[in-house]
């Protein structure tokens, strides 16, 4: 930055800061802008309205009282390199292995006719649709209210879908319960109405008997794909199209995202709206987790080990606590809260105690 854009940074800030702080004396020092003066508003608010207005001009915002004087002070925010290229990489292959796993799905055998890999490309466009959607939602929101945040890596996976998801990584501080809860929030949501439209789409492609290697899949039909399967008049879920099951796999995927704990999209959510107290439900979670799993294993005779596995992840998820917000002080509106309650009501509804069984 020369010293006639730091000139410039430096007239703008001030203005914006001016409504919210009575500046008496701007210094400069080390590429950090230091602002003495006197606050028109409780610094909890001033934070808040503020924080936006210096990401914005590429700086971290802190506050400081030494000496009897008030500092606002604008820290240059230098980002990480980023090596983009293992996005691509990633992203190829997550393409690839998600193919793979659809041309199995559409009944191809690949392995003595290679070609028949690209059978697969619709459901590897549907699934990956959905993830997109999903990490798109959390980056563009983390955006919104400055927070520094990666691209989407995607993971390839052998898995029943051929990937593990995606995931981005926020870098620095987030700046409040609000911020937390809109970055917690989007993904899922944004991910839903993918999945939704994706369900839709599949639902009117000619069924198959979904054969990926080692047998077929019975899946669990939770209540929102079953209420879109009975608006179509669809009656029997035991075949369907690979794309209609790219759909069930993002409810699914929003429902798992959505458990209340640690590090998930429904952790950030549920500390967002009731605060620290939130830690103890992810202290509670993974040991209910683990019963609900073992009830259906003993007491129902079925599948319950989706659940037993999730337990321990979840036990890894929150290991680390929930960072802390800049600004935890200031609770999140009503109706945030009322939109958090209904992206859990939306969570269960795309859930089943047993999403599948290998027959």
């Amino acid at each position: 930055m020369n010293e006639h854009q730091e000139t410039n940074a430096v007239d703008e800030l001030a203005q914006k800061i001016s409504p919210l702080f009575s500046i008496y004396e701007i210094q400069q020092h080390e590429g950090k802008i230091y602002f003495f003066g006197l606050p028109k508003k409780d610094f909890k608010l001033i934070y808040e309205e503020l924080w936006n207005v210096f990401a914005e001009k590429g700086f971290e915002f802190s506050v400081r009282y030494e000496l009897g004087e008030h500092v606002l002070i604008a820290s240059p925010f230098v980002p990480a390199k980023e090596r983009r290229w293992i996005n691509v990489v990633l992203l190829i292959a997550t393409f690839f292995t998600t193919m793979l796993v659809g041309s199995l799905l559409y009944g191809a055998k690949p392995e003595s006719n290679p070609s028949d890999v690209l059978k697969g490309i619709p459901f590897s466009i549907a699934i990956m649709t959905i993830l997109g959607a999903h990490e798109a939602g959390h980056y563009f929101v983390a955006k919104k209210h400055g927070m520094q945040t990666s691209l989407p890596y995607f993971i390839p996976f052998p898995s029943l879908i051929g990937t593990m998801g995606a995931v981005i990584k926020h870098k620095g501080p987030i700046p409040g319960r609000k911020a937390l809860f809109d970055v917690g929030v989007s993904g899922p949501l944004i991910g839903l109405f993918a999945s939704v439209i994706v369900t839709v789409i599949g639902l009117l492609q000619p069924p198959l008997q979904l054969t990926p290697e080692g047998g077929a899949i019975a899946l669990g039909i939770p209540p929102l794909f079953g209420f879109i399967m009975s608006f179509f008049s669809i009656p029997d879920s035991s075949v369907m199209n690979p794309i209609a099951f790219a759909g069930w796999a993002g409810m699914l995927v929003t429902a798992l995202n959505l458990i209340p704990a640690g590090q998930l999209d429904g952790g950030h959510v549920l500390r967002a709206m009731i605060g620290e107290k939130a830690s103890r439900v992810s202290t509670v979670l993974p040991a209910v987790l683990f019963v609900a799993g073992a009830y259906l294993i003993i007491v129902m005779k079925t599948d319950g080990f989706m659940w037993i596995f999730w337990s321990a992840l979840l036990i890894f998820f929150s290991a680390g606590g929930h960072p802390r917000p800049l600004n935890d002080d200031i609770p999140i509106d009503r109706k945030r809260m009322l939109l958090g309650v209904l992206t859990f009501a939306l969570g269960l509804l795309c859930l089943t105690p047993v999403p599948f069984q290998m027959l």
